[in-house]
């Protein structure tokens, strides 16, 4: 072995010599690193063996699989056999191996196998020339296993997922009737925490922080209350109470869409799709908050019935408050989904206002429709009509609008889209002065651009005409960059 090592050093040796004489003293510099470099390569080189692959044909090869069909020490196989007609790299071969080994040890522990000594030195012998690979394999392993325990022991929980969310939005009011028209900046912070007891439940509770202001003449869907305090936003829990029955009991800040589909391609709650409260949902849907109960009832494989009961004053006892005595909403909807494409929903809700001392019924209708993969259409209309409990007025209460929706536009997980529609507009009372000859539209277009999974940028401008429904009100504009982080 000596006298190889020794022949091995000898030709790079004449290699060097031949150059020195012929070359400049900066080539000798090159060749003198090369030379130090190819002894450090030769130094680590064992035997040629370590680069050969296992073939079926090799000795290890049919060792092993001997072992395999007498022991039965790889179970990978449906009959416990070792076969295979293609060569294996040393550590697919080595891996192998190792989960033989193991085996064998034991069958040898417990002795419920008699293993022959012509095993035992085959078993050697293998052990000695895949010593090296069976470290490392080992090594791997035993690091994998310290990583797996670092997670177990520093993951939140086993049953809980935190998700975290942040709005962060630019906004400016370019007209209107309102003063402030300087820029703002604001966020909205929410962390999610999303537990399971069972897999099929889930308890979820929701920390808000929200500073974003509001624009008076056209209300943004992620607007808070202007404070950086932190409080809890959103507590239910939802459960199967059959296969095809859920029941979703709500403690806190509840709102329609926890219990029913708003039926609108752009109902993102702020974080993703409209910039605006309008073109967020129906605006029959807004009455629905509180504290209270829901049901969804699978009525086949397109149609479900939900029917919810949330209480604003749920946790205040006084006189004209409490679960059943304050400001309430009871709706029920029914939903219509024959495929993925078409979407409908009918919604009725019966409402009463504590503070305004009024009572409502409100009816609505939303749908979506994909023409193909690159168009949906949608929109809603909505009917209210509200009564005064202590007098004979009353008034009817109208609104509607159109979605355009352009999935993947310019790019796979952008978003365009388009809202248009009239704001909430009294048509009839028997109040003087509540029914205006004017209308208020409203016209909102945005672009939200998909920056990678986690981040996303959507700029966009909302348009309100006649506000109030009054023409003699300017027009209010409204431009405002939204950027949402979601982890």
């Amino acid at each position: 072995m000596r006298n190889i090592w020794k022949s091995l050093f000898i030709s790079p040796s004449i290699l060097v010599a031949t150059l020195i004489l012929n070359a400049t003293s900066v080539a000798a510099e090159t060749v003198a690193t090369s030379e130090n470099i190819e002894e450090e390569a030769l130094g680590q080189v064992t035997s040629v063996s370590q680069f050969s692959d296992v073939q079926p044909t090799d000795w290890a090869f049919q060792a092993l699989q001997s072992l395999v069909e007498r022991y039965g020490c790889i179970a990978g196989y449906p009959n416990s056999t070792f076969r295979g007609n293609r060569a294996l790299t040393r550590f697919e071969f080595a891996a192998g191996l190792n989960a033989c080994l193991d085996r064998m040890n034991e069958l040898i522990a417990v002795a419920t196998s008699n293993v022959g000594s012509g095993d035992l030195n085959t078993i050697k012998r293998l052990q000695s020339e895949f010593s090296t690979e069976l470290a490392t394999l080992r090594g791997r392993v035993d690091a994998i296993e310290a990583r797996t325990a670092k997670l177990e022991a520093n993951q939140f929980s086993t049953t809980s997922k935190l998700e975290g969310e942040v709005v962060i939005a630019a906004t400016n009011v370019f007209e209107g009737n309102t003063p402030d028209k300087n820029t703002t900046l604001g966020a909205r912070a929410r962390i999610n925490f999303v537990s399971s007891f069972t897999g099929k439940d889930t308890l979820y509770a929701r920390i808000q922080a929200n500073n974003i202001p509001d624009v008076d003449e056209a209300a943004l869907a992620f607007a808070g209350d202007a404070d950086t305090n932190a409080y809890l936003d959103g507590l239910w829990y939802s459960f199967p109470l059959t296969k095809s029955t859920n029941v979703i009991a709500i403690a806190n800040a509840g709102a329609a869409d926890d219990i029913v589909d708003t039926v609108n391609q752009f109902d993102g709650d702020g974080t993703e799709g409209a910039l605006s409260s309008f073109g967020t949902r129906n605006f029959i849907y807004y009455q629905v908050e509180g504290s209270g109960l829901g049901i969804t009832q699978e009525l086949g494989d397109s149609l479900s019935l939900s029917v919810g009961y949330l209480a604003s004053e749920n946790n205040q006892a006084g006189p004209g408050n409490g679960l059943f005595q304050g400001s309430y909403a009871a709706l029920a909807q029914l939903t219509f989904e024959p495929s993925k494409s078409f979407k409908v929903g009918l919604t009725y809700i019966n409402g009463y206002d504590e503070p305004g001392q009024t009572d409502n019924d409100s009816y609505g209708v939303q749908a979506t429709v994909g023409l193909g993969d690159k168009l949906v259409l949608g929109g809603w209309g909505g009917y209210s009509n509200v009564r005064d409990v202590n007098s004979n007025q009353e008034e009817d209460t109208w609104s509607w609008a159109v979605t355009l929706g352009l999935p993947d536009f310019g790019k796979k997980g952008n978003t365009a889209g388009v809202i248009f529609g009239m704001n909430p507009k009294v048509t009839d009372s028997n109040v003087p002065g509540f029914v205006k000859p004017d209308t208020s539209y409203h016209i909102e277009g945005f672009y939200q651009h998909k920056v990678n999974d986690n981040i996303s940028i959507t700029p966009g401008v909302i348009w309100v005409t006649a506000p109030g429904n009054d023409k003699n009100n300017d027009d209010a504009i409204v431009g405002t960059l939204r950027t949402t982080f979601t982890f």
